[in-house]
């Protein structure tokens, strides 16, 4: 890797002047251009009589993935010029001109679903037979199957077009609301204007003063916004309780687990490990109160430090270390991520300005990635960086496959990602040059299962009440704030002093309109891939190759299937979710062992 390792990104390759960017304008109006194609196409489609063939099916596949994948290299385009300056406004107005398009395109394909729909089951038999289908038949059926669960085109269509002002807009009035977020907060005599990404940041301070002020100015700032924030939320859920119903879908969940390709038994079998396991994570957060002086954590103090042994990372050095331990891997991972930081596909400079978070985010056309987090050196910041790199590399053995083949769900996507994550965390403890620093690294390492385990099952507690309490109304903001705070004290097991009543304000998740319950994926991904990485160890460099074999099917098959294919275990069954939850014990076990 090249020396000292630029820290913002490159995204002139894709259309050069950013917003204003006049190859970008045309690139859009070309993709509307072959929107119409496309309707004209499927026009011609539907008037044959015959039963369809793939010779008349091919051009009209062939184009909406090309189409799907310009749909994707724009929005991927407009996201990054959004997160990396909030006052963009200009991005914003493209934003709102990409899902314009997504509209349309949706509404086309809703009715090439419903033509799927109606083909007979011997015609649909003989074309998925076609060799030239076979990579994408598992996508085509899982269409054809959601149609007939679908309201008719016409009405499917007005829903979409609606949307783009309506249920679309009010997700994205979190990212304006955002925009303006400011604390302001003094720091060496000087007074600091923080955006919500540095103020998150610092809220892993290592002095408690520090974490709980900067907590306390947090509630306050997100207290003032909350009528905004309960307003979009509100909308939100109202959008899709009255569209399930239009469907007539019953239960929240469906939608969610059926866009995860996952079954409601997984789903339980996953949380119910997770629920009769929680003891010892609360043994551990009673530790580290006890290690932090206190009588019991607050929520400012489950993610701090422990210790002295904290070691702050250049981000030079952060990327040494994430290449280094991939290599002992996946000599392929590896590669892939020294060409991601040599090549400027990675915007991690800590700024004024910049959206809270981190994402990756994939150029399908392209063929390359782009990774956007706030960088500030810690271990926490090294293993979201190894977290988004093993995101891109997920997309990046896909670029071949048809773009039907290409679209995984969220939950099999944080198994990519996760399972570099545990590469990394792994390889920093087994090279700590001291006790102190082990311990430090280990609690990192369970921070992350207390997240999923604890903190995730929170926001899936509070959505699953709150879309019940939505049904019957508006749900205010001091409901909703009672609402999150019983969910945090079920999700763990009501150990903290004191909890984040605005959490459901101040998290993005909770107004992504893309997938419903942003939550379950991620502890799904991070079990799952735990049972991954325990046979990569196991079976060293030669599980590289079985490996991709994985990631290549994540899009064209069940998480059930994929498990089973792969694995040769049943995620309906405990004794998967058991074993992965076993090796976060293990680690817990080993931390309470050293701080006796």
């Amino acid at each position: 890797m090249l020396k000292p390792l630029q820290q913002t990104w490159d995204l002139e390759t894709f259309f050069s002047g950013g917003s204003s960017s006049t190859t970008f304008l045309a690139f859009l109006e070309g993709m509307r251009t072959e929107i119409t194609q496309l309707e004209a196409q499927l026009d011609g489609l539907q008037s044959i009589q015959t039963p369809v063939d793939t010779t008349a099916l091919l051009p009209v596949l062939d184009l909406l993935q090309s189409i799907a994948k310009k749909l994707r290299e724009s929005d991927s385009f407009v996201a990054c010029l959004a997160a990396e300056n909030q006052a963009d406004k200009a991005a914003i107005g493209l934003a709102d001109r990409v899902k314009t398009s997504y509209a349309t395109y949706a509404s086309v394909m809703t009715r090439f679903d419903q033509y799927l729909a109606e083909i007979s089951e011997v015609d649909w038999e003989r074309l998925l037979s076609s060799p030239e289908l076979q990579e994408i038949a598992y996508p085509l059926t899982e269409r054809r199957a959601l149609a007939a669960e679908k309201l008719p085109p016409e009405q499917e269509a007005l829903i979409n077009d609606l949307a783009i002002d309506g249920y679309h807009g009010w997700g994205e009035a979190y990212n304006t609301t955002v925009s303006k977020f400011r604390i302001k907060f003094e720091e060496n005599g000087e007074v600091l204007e923080l955006s919500a990404g540095q103020a998150a940041n610092k809220m892993h301070h290592p002095d408690r003063t520090v974490r709980q002020q900067l907590f306390d100015l947090w509630e306050k700032q997100w207290g003032e916004h909350a009528d905004y924030c309960a307003d979009a939320l509100n909308h939100l859920a109202g959008f899709r309780l009255k569209l399930y119903e239009r469907r007539g879908w019953e239960g929240i969940h469906k939608e969610p687990l059926s866009i995860n390709r996952m079954s409601k038994g997984t789903l339980d079998a996953m949380w119910g490990v997770i629920e009769k396991s929680k003891d010892v994570f609360v043994e551990y957060l009673q530790r580290k109160a006890k290690l932090l002086g206190v009588e019991r954590l607050s929520w400012y103090d489950v993610e701090a430090p422990v210790g002295q042994g904290s070691k702050h990372f250049t981000y030079d050095e952060g990327a040494q270390l994430i290449v280094d331990q991939f290599r002992r891997f996946s000599p392929k991972l590896a590669d892939f991520s020294a060409q991601a930081f040599d090549k400027g596909w990675i915007e991690a400079e800590d700024r004024p300005g910049k959206r809270p978070g981190g994402f990756c985010t994939s150029f399908p056309i392209a063929e390359q990635t782009r990774i956007f987090m706030t960088y500030a050196g810690t271990a926490s910041n090294v293993s979201t960086l190894a977290h988004e790199l093993g995101h891109g590399y997920h997309q990046h053995v896909m670029n071949d496959l048809p773009a039907l083949a290409q679209d995984y769900a969220m939950n099999v996507a944080e198994t990519a990602s996760t399972f570099a994550e545990l590469i990394v965390s792994d390889a920093a403890m087994q090279s700590a040059v001291n006790a102190e620093e082990r311990l430090t690294l280990l609690e990192d390492k369970i921070q992350r299962s207390v997240a999923f385990y604890m903190n995730i099952h929170a926001r899936f507690l509070f959505e699953t009440k709150f879309y019940e309490e939505r049904s019957r109304g508006l749900v205010s903001v001091e409901r909703l704030n009672e609402l999150m705070v019983e969910a945090q004290k079920q999700g763990y097991r009501d150990s903290l002093a004191e909890y984040h009543p605005h959490f459901w304000a101040s998290k993005l998740h909770f107004y992504i309109t893309e997938v419903p319950f942003y939550n379950f994926p991620y502890t799904f991904g991070y079990m799952f891939s735990a049972g991954i990485y325990a046979e990569a160890v196991r079976q060293g460099a030669a599980f590289e190759d079985k490996y991709i074999a994985l990631l290549r099917d994540t899009g064209r098959m069940t998480v059930e299937e994929l498990a089973e294919k792969h694995l040769g275990v049943d995620l309906r069954q405990a004794d998967f979710w058991q074993n992965a939850m076993d090796l976060s014990v293990q680690d817990v076990r080993e931390f309470l062992k050293l701080t006796e």
